[in-house]
């Protein structure tokens, strides 16, 4: 019998095997091929993007530190300016997503560089590391941003969800920039994704089956994924928003980044924004918050 019991045990290794890489699957390839086209129109629908077919723009593709390649596109301000934002858009988005806190920082006289993350738009397909390697990737950009405009006075980051997270994550480089903005940013990964689990009312072991299959099928662990980790020597300033009614990326990850980083900073939630809506909630009020913690820096 005891030949039976092992192989009892050896199919259910198996299975349990096979469901923590569809799990981690799941996870670190959701569906993200909307097109440029398609993000345009869901943008538009929104708010007036009038602005971006009527500017001045220059695409162009970066290298990052492994190779991989990015696309970038560089909006002109309206005036000759010397400031300059770099925008990382959210999970499942591209480039034309960072297009509503572009809007506002062309008006505040910056010239904006948004980009596809890695995976998403019209770069190529691979899985997401939640902030590992998407960190490393924004670290490249900082640094062609700054050999490819070698004018700059000022430079900004604007990240929302996962990009907030990368931009986070990004200032363990000690990266030549002068204040980010995060967005909805995540403190750690694993919070999110028990936050979905619980939602879809799947076991809450869910996610550590989730995390193993990680590791195995692609050599990272979701317990890594830890912006927040970056922020400990951080100080560079970060202004931190946050939708208050957000019950995706709850707002305490928000806090919870506050409390942790180094230097100038400030907390904004804004009243009945669930994720990623607070600039399309409250546009007026996001603009003066950012206006006013960018004057700050300049007192």
């Amino acid at each position: 019998m005891w030949w039976i019991i092992l192989i009892v045990l050896g199919v259910i290794l198996i299975l349990m095997l096979i469901l923590a890489v569809n799990f981690a699957k799941l996870a670190m390839e959701g569906k993200r091929r909307q097109t440029l086209e398609q993000a345009l129109n869901w943008q538009s629908e929104r708010y007036d993007t009038s602005f971006y077919t009527n500017s001045k723009r220059d695409e162009y593709t970066v290298e990052s530190y492994d190779g991989y390649i990015l696309h970038a596109e560089l909006l002109k301000a309206p005036d000759n300016s010397s400031k300059y934002m770099i925008i990382s858009h959210g999970y499942t988005d591209n480039r034309i997503g960072s297009l509503k806190y572009a809007k506002m920082y062309l008006k505040l006289g910056f010239n904006c560089v948004i980009y596809d993350l890695r995976g998403h738009g019209e770069n190529e397909r691979t899985f997401t590391t939640y902030s590992i390697r998407e960190s490393k990737d924004l670290a490249a950009m900082i640094e062609d941003t700054r050999k490819r405009y070698p004018d700059i006075s000022v430079l900004g980051l604007q990240g929302e969800s996962l990009g907030a997270a990368s931009t986070i994550a990004s200032l363990k480089y000690e990266p030549d920039v002068d204040f980010a903005v995060a967005d909805c940013g995540f403190a750690r990964i694993w919070g999110v994704i028990e936050t979905v689990v619980r939602q879809a009312h799947a076991p809450a072991f869910a996610v550590k089956i989730a995390d193993i299959g990680a590791r195995i099928r692609y050599h990272y662990a979701l317990s890594d994924m830890r912006p927040i980790d970056a922020l400990d020597n951080n100080t560079v300033p970060v202004l931190f928003i946050h939708g208050e009614a957000d019950d995706f990326i709850v707002p305490q990850n928000s806090r919870d980044m506050f409390e942790r980083t180094k230097g100038i900073k400030e907390l904004h939630l804004i009243p009945g924004a669930n994720h990623a809506q607070s600039m399309l909630n409250e546009p007026d009020e996001y603009e003066k918050i950012v206006k006013n913690f960018i004057g700050s820096l300049t007192k």
